[in-house]
């Protein structure tokens, strides 16, 4: 499972962990993460990721 990256401030989606804070679960990939995500650490939206290298 790929990890996407914040652009904005370098938090990290780990679809392993997911982000159970903000109702999305364990081992939810990226492309079932909701469009109105944004990063918990800046509110930045779902559009301001990229894939980890």
């Amino acid at each position: 499972m790929k990890k996407y990256v914040c652009d904005v401030c370098g938090w990290v989606y780990d679809p392993a962990v997911g982000a159970p804070a903000d109702n999305v679960p364990a081992g939810t990939e990226w492309d079932k993460v909701p469009d109105d995500f944004v990063c918990p650490e800046c509110g930045a939206g779902k559009d301001s990721f990229s894939p980890q290298d």
